[in-house]
């Protein structure tokens, strides 16, 4: 149970029928200076708990609906806003506004971070951003949820643990590992209540131009045409099925036991680009499709006028190398698990039939 002291369960509830994190229904004022799209901001009900989703991007999106399905309310932050859906109000402005994110969140039992932008921009908003995460939270009692991801440990032999230290030396690395870092130690003087869990890749429905197994290669491979990718594709790799990673997320959220530390999320053995290729195209039907590794000198003029290409040379070791996850202390602990990978690549071709008919 949340133990925010800015939050108080419904009186009207018996203890059994109290969902974990149940809240008094916040004010149904939109906070001052925010600008609002897509109608009226939803109507609470006492028996719901409200969750602050940072970014509305695949992960963002894919945690506010499952909360959602979960019977809370949710309200989403994006520097754009968009249209409303039913159990989620969105509002737009920057996060990285402290005053504007503590008034958004006042009220709610977690502020759930998902927030994502391009790598050249990690060094000046990251750290602005995690200031702003960090004083609402110790403004709100909220409990700090952070989506984090591997660059942190940086190069390592073998598989990664939580346990490892945070001893990245690129600057993209350096820049994960001080957020985390930052929280933590708020945390363990008492100022606020975080946990951070850590993905790899992503891979799965809603992914689109940031996965390697997503707009890169997914239309290629539904018409059997050969597919690019990045680093070597034989090594093992660890892959994040989207939907587990909001699971994960809201499962932390709401466990106390979890708070304070950082987590890995629950991911199917690791296995190498060319394999999840494979299985991709025999689901699809569209039979062996060639895997051809980027050269060289392709990345090298790319990266002249691609910014993420030229970002991408500090972690091009994660596809170089093995890079596998180790996430046996949180399925030691709580109880999501990876959802099977012949459900994962099934749901994801499905997903991106759907999406490309009628794209020619």
């Amino acid at each position: 149970m949340s133990t925010n002291p800015n939050l108080r369960l419904c009186p009207t509830l018996r203890s059994a029928e109290r969902p974990e994190g149940t809240v008094t229904p916040p004010s149904r004022e939109a906070p001052r200076g925010t600008r609002r799209k897509g109608g009226t901001t939803p109507r609470y009900c006492a028996r719901v708990s409200l969750y602050v989703v940072i970014g509305f991007g695949p992960a963002g999106a894919a945690t506010a609906r499952l909360l959602v399905e979960k019977g809370h309310s949710v309200r989403v932050i994006t520097t754009s806003g968009r249209s409303a859906e039913p159990g989620i109000e969105h509002l737009a402005f920057d996060a990285a506004d402290r005053e504007r994110l503590s008034e958004a969140a006042q009220g709610a039992a977690a502020i759930v971070s998902c927030a994502g932008m391009p790598y050249h921009r990690w060094a000046d908003v990251w750290p602005r951003l995690a200031s702003s995460l960090c004083a609402a939270a110790e403004a709100t009692g909220a409990v700090l949820v952070m989506l984090g991801n591997l660059y942190g440990y940086g190069p390592v032999d073998g598989p990664m643990t939580e346990e490892l230290p945070l001893a990245a030396t690129g600057p993209k690395g350096r820049v994960r590992a001080a957020v985390w870092q930052q929280a933590r130690d708020l945390h363990e003087q008492g100022r606020i209540k975080a946990v951070e869990v850590r993905a790899s890749d992503f891979f799965g429905p809603g992914v689109t131009d940031g996965g390697h197994l997503a707009g890169r290669v997914m239309p290629r491979l539904l018409r059997g045409k050969p597919v690019s990718v990045f680093g070597d594709p034989d090594v093992p790799h660890s892959w994040s099925y989207l939907p587990d990673v909001a699971r994960a997320l809201v499962e932390v959220a709401g466990t106390e036991r979890a708070w304070g530390r950082a987590w890995h999320v629950p991911n199917e053995p690791a296995r190498s680009v060319r394999e999840m290729v494979d299985r991709l195209a025999a689901e699809s039907g569209s039979g062996t499709v060639a895997v051809r590794r980027l050269s060289p000198a392709v990345l090298g003029v790319a990266s002249l006028v691609s910014p993420l290409i030229r970002e991408m040379k500090e972690i091009r070791y994660q596809f170089d190398r093995p890079f596998v996850v180790d996430a046996s202390a949180y399925e030691a602990a709580f109880a999501v698990r990876a959802t099977p990978l012949d459900e994962q690549v099934k749901v994801t071709v499905d997903w991106w039939r759907e999406q490309l008919a009628g794209t020619g």
